[in-house]
């Protein structure tokens, strides 16, 4: 069985637009960390993800879930 690598060795913070109340930041939120190998905290006052992250995540691979989610980064 191979481990996958999951140290989260990279930190991201994006702006996040289009938010219009708190329950936007949790629906963004729930689907970031629902990606391996991220862990994301999305404020909804200060509009910004922070987000840590392992090296197979790339900062265009956060910014397509964001936008997927419908909000833009």
């Amino acid at each position: 069985m191979e481990l996958l690598d999951e140290r989260l060795d990279q930190s991201t913070t994006l702006a996040v637009t289009g938010m219009t109340c708190s329950s936007c930041a949790m629906r963004i939120e729930r689907k970031l960390n629902k990606t391996q190998g991220v862990k994301a905290s999305v404020n909804y006052a200060t509009a910004q993800a922070n987000i840590t992250h392992n090296s197979s995540v790339s900062v265009d691979d956060l910014i397509a879930t964001i936008e997927a989610t419908g909000y833009s980064s």
